[in-house]
């Protein structure tokens, strides 16, 4: 017992010894540190980012500014190829890809989290969907070359391009729509069983609503990766050169959906491959237009995360 009171008093003794004030100084002086080295990294990204966007646009201008350069096929001669067919092919398999990965991730994600319990067998799936993330995207495109060219015989079409990078986003719209949900805190569901709603009715309206805008970031950086993938379209079949567009949606959506196609990446590498310097002219156009999708996209899904947060914020 005597013992127990001298540790108390030591500790006593030593915290008054304490110097507070140092020690207080010595953390803000850390956290200073930190907070400066973040800023520098921040700042390294954007500038890394901003300096491929500014060498593409002015290796490219004379054609980034050329009208015909967006209405123009690609041809064998440089000053009359464009991008036509390749970045409406984009749009096309792009808009496939988030339809495919919206229907399929996001019901997955939420029956995994709300329906799939806690067991071993749950465990296994959400490490085998985890792991799915890390897989080389040559490896979607095998998948989809088996399976949907030749099982289904889908052909080299824009739907197969569409499910293909659908599959690609899955694993992180799955894992993403998952996070999302588990954030959502216990008390709103507590809340809407108290008041007499059911299990669907709580997911539906409540929860749901609150984790829209952690499954938008979940598909914005999904989208990001699938747009510049060249691997996987390689494989199943995508023109390196088309001279027609598949036919719009609203006058023949099948013929659309079976129609052969080809994306700015694959576009991007036919020009690169060449040995003119007036293809490379053409590649940097073409890679700034990516960028330019790639952000109006990105900035589509923003926007609607935005709205979406701010009527549901809490």
């Amino acid at each position: 017992m005597e013992a127990k009171i001298e540790t108390k008093e030591e500790f006593r003794v030593k915290l008054k010894e304490f110097d507070t004030q140092s020690y207080a100084k010595s953390v803000r002086k850390r956290d200073k540190i930190f907070e400066v080295l973040g800023l520098i990294s921040t700042f390294l990204v954007l500038l890394f980012l901003f300096t491929i966007c500014v060498d593409l646009l002015i290796d490219g201008w004379v054609r980034i500014k050329d009208y015909s350069f967006y209405t123009s096929y690609p041809s064998r001669f440089p000053e009359e190829a464009g991008a036509l067919s390749s970045w409406v092919g984009t749009i096309y398999v792009m808009t496939g890809a988030i339809f495919w990965a919206v229907v399929l991730g996001i019901p997955a994600g939420i029956y995994l989290e709300e329906y799939g319990g806690k067991g071993k067998v749950a465990k296994i799936i959400e490490a085998n969907i985890a792991n799915l993330a890390a897989v080389p995207s040559i490896v979607y495109g095998l998948l989809a070359l088996g399976v949907f060219v030749y099982r289904f015989k889908f052909g080299e079409s824009v739907l197969t391009a569409g499910l293909t990078l659908g599959l690609l986003m899955l694993p992180v719209v799955v894992v993403s729509t998952r996070e999302a949900i588990r954030r959502i805190p216990r008390s709103i569901r507590e809340a809407a069983y108290a008041l007499g709603a059911t299990r669907w009715e709580t997911l539906f309206h409540h929860i749901l609503p609150y984790s829209m805008g952690g499954i938008f970031t979940g598909l914005i950086i999904a989208a990001s990766r699938a747009i510049g993938e060249t691997a996987p379209l390689v494989t199943i079949g995508a023109l390196t050169f088309i001279a027609f567009l598949p036919p719009a949606p609203w006058e023949d959506f099948v013929g659309m959906l079976k129609s052969p196609f080809t994306v700015l990446p694959i576009q991007m590498y036919n020009w690169v491959s060449r040995p003119q310097e007036a293809f490379h002219v053409n590649a940097a156009a073409s890679g700034f237009i990516l960028l330019v999708i790639a952000l109006l996209m990105n900035s589509v899904a923003f926007y609607l995360r935005y709205k979406v947060r701010r009527k549901y914020q809490w």
